[in-house]
């Protein structure tokens, strides 16, 4: 048993060391190496991707034998997408999403 968690407690001291060393090589030592402009603009839609890749799947659930399935999520962020087209505002993305959200679930599921 000792050994065992030795063992575990080993592997997450390396691999915590591992992901520091990784992710702040760049922060100290990346004046050193210049990017290319291409490989620059192509890292401004990096954000833009990881955020779809989280939004999309929780919007659109998908199973295997049935596919996408909607529900009121969608509903709730197309008319939340929509406000903000129109106004522009974060603030009222936020409460429309959510009220639209609450709304249509106390009206269909209640």
């Amino acid at each position: 048993m000792i050994e065992q968690s030795w063992y575990v407690y080993s592997a997450i001291v390396l691999l915590a060391s591992t992901s520091l060393i990784c992710r702040t090589g760049y922060v100290l030592f990346g004046h050193l190496l210049p990017l290319p402009d291409r490989l620059q603009r192509a890292l401004r839609y990096a954000p833009l991707a990881a955020l779809t890749g989280i939004i999309v799947p929780e919007l659109l659930p998908w199973h295997p034998e049935l596919g996408p399935q909607v529900d009121l999520r969608l509903f709730a962020a197309v008319v939340a997408t929509a406000l903000f087209c129109w106004t522009r505002n974060s603030f009222v993305l936020i409460v429309s999403g959510m009220a639209v959200l609450w709304t249509a679930r106390w009206l269909f599921l209640a």
